[in-house]
């Protein structure tokens, strides 16, 4: 099952950690430097509900930020 909201769209985005060593200027330091770059995933925090869809109950992968919204009909 692919890691996207049924409502709103959303999905995992790509970005990076970077690692740093060293103390900052403002402390004393010669600075931060840049040790490592990872690259890594942001992914959508999402829920299996039974939710109505056209007067019928469904399972659908939704994300948190619709389910507090009250997007979603949750079926009983």
């Amino acid at each position: 099952m692919s890691k996207i909201c049924a409502i709103c769209g959303k999905k995992p985005v790509a970005g990076r950690t970077i690692v740093r060593r060293g103390m900052s200027k403002k402390k004393g330091g010669v600075g931060l430097k840049i040790t490592g770059i990872t690259a890594r995933r942001f992914m959508p925090n999402l829920k299996n509900v039974r939710a109505i869809v056209n007067g019928t109950p469904m399972r659908l992968s939704v994300c948190v930020k619709c389910l507090k919204a009250g997007k979603v009909k949750k079926a009983t």
